[in-house]
């Protein structure tokens, strides 16, 4: 609705009808760009039995790795194991299910979700496991791998500004996989560093646009940096 007002107080209130079960989509990229207060709140939470959509699983500590410490994450679908021990070790003992996903095809996947299309057919894949079960044909000469796009429960999202309104500026490369969990989430939630007046957001650099946007609450982040290299 235009003109609606989606700031919350609180994060138990941005979090509010999260339940065991359910499947959330997180936006970010390693350590860039990830909500990592509504990751706490989920932890904070004790939501369990959730599968997870995003690229990575955070680090041990920080990011959605802390969801693995409880065992909150029943199954993870991601395009990148990463740097994180638990989750290779939950991986490895049969205790966390995980769908491996092309980076590319799970951008698509999300993407196709928030554009209401529920499959798509690739060529990325074809000849190794991703492929084995699923539909192939043939394109121009080469052969394609159906793919079924992904929608959430709720989306919780990294934004850099937004105005009352959920129109949401990301910054940088921290917009990464954000606009595509935004768009396919049921409930999308977006912490961002600034909330600002209507208007002050010039149309033409909005990147979600408010009607994706259903909850916003602004936080203080740490944004802890993955591997810091530094001269000797």
């Amino acid at each position: 609705m235009a003109g609606f007002d989606k700031r919350v107080n609180s994060y138990a209130e941005a979090l509010d009808g999260l339940e065991d079960g359910m499947t959330v989509l997180a936006g970010g990229f390693g350590l860039c760009g990830i909500p990592e207060n509504l990751i706490a709140e989920i932890k904070r939470k004790g939501t369990r039995d959730l599968t997870v959509v995003s690229n990575n699983c955070g680090v041990d500590g920080f990011g959605l790795g802390v969801l693995l410490e409880d065992r909150q994450i029943r199954k993870m679908i991601a395009s990148y194991v990463g740097e994180n021990a638990l989750f290779e070790k939950q991986l490895l003992d049969g205790e966390l299910e995980v769908e491996l996903t092309p980076q590319g095809t799970l951008a698509e996947k999300m993407r196709a979700g928030g554009a209401g299309i529920p499959a798509f057919y690739t060529a990325t894949g074809y000849g190794t496991p991703i492929a084995d079960g699923k539909d192939v044909r043939e394109f121009n000469g080469r052969p394609h791998i159906l793919e079924h796009a992904i929608t959430g429960d709720f989306a919780i999202v990294k934004g850099w500004k937004a105005d009352r309104y959920g129109n949401v500026i990301y910054r940088h490369t921290a917009q990464n996989f954000n606009p595509l969990a935004a768009a396919a989430g049921k409930i999308t939630v977006v912490e961002v560093e600034e909330i600002v007046e209507p208007g002050e957001i010039d149309p033409t650099q909005i990147h979600t646009p408010g009607i994706y946007v259903d909850r916003i609450i602004c936080g203080t982040f740490e944004k802890r940096i993955e591997k810091r290299t530094v001269r000797t």
